[in-house]
């Protein structure tokens, strides 16, 4: 049995014993022709690419078999005068010789022109070039952050119990322990340091809310941090409002046997001169701010109206009520009356309310008042009730007396006062602060202080938005839904053509219509309905809370609401973008300023659905925070069960999935028709349950 030949020995190739013992021509130039394939494919693997110099220093094969051997067997001179590969390989090795001359002679010249320059000169140098390294370190971290993102997630692990509640950037019983009391210890201190590096698992009782409307009314005890104690030590009328048993707290404040809030509401219409809450729309009243809002049932009564009430309230580490009011599906952040003026442009809301929120407005020579005044457009309308302002003892009257002095100052009117409710009305005229007497009252800011974005700033002593071109009267203004479409004239204020506002509806439009159509099999197919939940009535209210972490024109808002879902959106501008919160105030909408590399005020589990249309790209160019310090913080406000939505650039998106697929979110990369760019990435948080200690 003849024995196949073996190739590859060292010796190049396999020798025969005598001349006449060779191949055919068939078999050689076959094997020749196998050869060069292999050599063909070998300059193209990947090895090839990793070590460049053999590009420059060549390849240890000269020749067609390797090793200079040739077909006689005889090794032949490579450089041997006259053959075409000979003068080839001098051009290659003249060619290799001048590349090093080259680059020897610019490291010669570079060294003696090093030496010329002097000390301090090269001190800058070497500072400038300490700088650009440190840039080049920050920027590799960065890249090594999106690359080893799943490396990096795997040593996240989930929070203590402690953190069951854990709002960062709030931290009370330090401040306290400090000395702090003057009320600024419940101010927002944010820093990086501060941000937890875990995710926060819900109570061990912990159950999915109930759809709205239903959740509006009853939510269960264990969602939220308060007891029993805590229920039956509030107000009188919060008490009358909430019936606590062992799993549930039911709030009756739209049911006919109980009329506290509705004959409240009735009262504050009446003191305006309306026949009831439901004609403050006609009256230009849309948004309202609820100064420590209780548990939410004056917003949740006036929704019925159209009324897109804001609650606010400071940070409690127990018995929250912005924690409450967010369970029930209403609107609502962690915010204060104390040092800081509030994440809101100036003239953003219709009316402010403040029913016994503990706020002392004569307390700070009226910097409190002057902030109210800032926040209300103008026409717009302050409620206050308080014990106060039926002050019996001396004291308490001169307070009283104070307050209505320097609200005339402000150019507000007295409208009414019935019992302890009082109802101002802020100036539509900018010749009233011109008609003060003089030295009266703070005075007006100027362009430099009086800006549209106030992120936490110091409170000011001077009256704001006189210089706004969006001093409108709230009387002038389009009544809602109308106001929600901005006329020409109204976004020439923000530098908007109506071509460009209506290109930005559109699309909207239609992306709302296909997030609905891929979540819906999504959510509906396992579970129609929750266990215990009566069925859903079209449109089967997917969710109630929505926060949109980059909200630009409010389009996603407008979207929602013109397809009649029944939600309400958190529009969030980050301060690294343009501010177009101004404009979503105006049509009739709520917003915050907020920086993504800081936490969001508000509690654990408060949104249903998060959504962010390039964020990642405007976050990730200015290289402020990482892409997993998002995803932490998203993870922690967002609920069980709930969804996350990101729209961003192919490899943004591609980093971002690897990131939730760490955080053991459910998935999916769904192509955009539209746009060839762009992905939607479509997430689901699974609901990871503590087990009881």
């Amino acid at each position: 049995m003849s024995r196949p030949l073996q190739r590859g020995v060292s010796g190049g190739v396999r020798v025969p014993e005598s001349g006449h013992d060779l191949w055919d021509s068939q078999s050689k130039d076959k094997t020749e022709k196998e050869d060069l394939d292999k050599r063909g494919s070998s300059d193209h693997s990947p090895f090839a690419l990793r070590f460049p110099l053999r590009l420059l220093l060549g390849s240890n094969s000269d020749s067609k078999y390797g090793n200079g051997i040739v077909e006689n067997g005889f090794a032949s001179d490579p450089f041997v005068v006259g053959s075409p590969r000979s003068r080839l390989k001098l051009m290659l090795l003249s060619l290799k010789f001048s590349l090093v001359f080259i680059v020897v002679l610019a490291l010669t010249g570079s060294f003696w022109w090093t030496l010329s320059i002097s000390s301090s000169s090269r001190g800058h140098i070497y500072h400038g070039y300490r700088r650009l390294q440190e840039k080049l370190v920050s920027d590799l971290l960065d890249i090594s952050e999106f690359s080893r993102g799943p490396l990096r997630l795997k040593e996240t692990e989930f929070c203590s119990q402690e953190f069951e509640n854990f709002v960062p950037c709030y931290n009370v019983s330090e401040n306290v322990e400090l000395g702090v009391s003057d009320g600024s210890e419940v101010d927002r201190q944010c820093g990086r340091e501060l941000r937890q590096n875990c995710l926060v698992l819900p109570p061990v009782n912990y159950k999915i809310p109930f759809r709205w409307p239903t959740g509006k009314d009853v939510i269960w005890v264990a969602n939220v941090k308060i007891s029993a104690q805590e229920v039956l030590s509030s107000g009188s009328m919060t008490k009358r409002m909430m019936m606590l048993d062992e799993e549930q707290i039911s709030f009756r404040s739209a049911s006919h046997m109980f009329d506290g809030i509705e004959d409240y509401s009735h009262q504050i219409a009446e003191m305006i001169g309306l026949r009831n809450e439901s004609y403050l729309i006609q009256a230009g009243v849309r948004t309202i701010l609820d100064i420590g809002c209780g548990y939410g049932s004056f917003g949740a009564h006036l929704f019925d109206s159209d009324l897109l009430t804001m609650c606010i309230a400071n940070y409690e580490p127990s018995g929250s009520q912005v924690q409450l009011t967010l369970e029930r599906g209403l609107p609502a952040m962690i915010a204060s009356f104390t040092s800081k003026q509030l994440p809101y442009p100036s003239l953003s809301f219709d009316m402010l309310h403040c029913a016994r929120c503990g706020i002392d407005w004569d307390q700070k020579d009226g910097l409190l008042l002057i902030e109210a005044d800032r926040l209300l457009k103008p026409g717009g309308y302050f409620v206050w009730t308080s014990p106060l302002t039926n002050a019996r003892n001396k004291e308490n009257q001169k307070r009283w007396k104070f307050i209505q002095d320097f609200t005339l100052t402000l150019c507000w009117e007295l409208l009414s006062q019935q019992d302890q409710t009082v109802v101002w009305k802020k100036t539509s005229k900018k010749s009233c602060y011109a008609s003060r007497k003089s030295g009266s009252g703070p005075s007006l800011c100027g362009r430099g202080i009086d800006v549209e974005s106030p992120y936490y700033r110091e409170l000011q002593n001077c009256i704001g938005g006189i210089q706004s071109s969006r001093w409108v009267p709230i009387e002038k203004r389009e009544r809602w839904p109308s106001r929600a479409n901005l006329n020409k004239n109204e976004l020439a204020i923000y530098g908007l053509h109506p071509d460009e506002f209506t290109e930005d509806s559109d699309s909207w439009r239609t992306a709302v219509q296909n997030y609905w159509s891929l979540l819906s099999p999504l959510i509906f197919s396992d579970h129609p309905k929750r266990p215990g939940d009566e069925d859903p009535s079209p449109p089967y209210n997917m969710f109630r809370n929505v926060l949109d972490m980059n909200a630009h024109l409010g389009g996603f808002n407008s979207a929602l609401f013109q397809a009649r879902k029944s939600v309400w959106v958190m529009n969030v501008v980050p301060i690294s973008g343009p501010n177009y919160l101004p404009l979503i105030q105006d049509r009739g909408f709520v917003g915050v300023l907020h920086d993504w590399c800081e936490a969001f005020p508000t509690y654990p589990r408060t949104y249903d659905l998060v959504h962010a249309a390039g964020l990642l790209t405007l976050e990730t160019e200015q290289h402020r925070c990482s892409m997993l310090d998002m995803f932490i913080e998203i993870d922690r406000i967002i609920r069980p069960e709930g969804w996350v939505i990101i729209r961003d650039t192919v490899p943004l998106i591609e980093s971002a999935r690897s990131l939730t697929a760490q955080l053991k979110w459910d998935a999916r990369v769904i192509e955009i028709e539209s746009d060839s760019d762009q992905r939607l990435l479509i997430c689901q948080k699974p609901f990871f349950k503590r087990q009881a200690s």
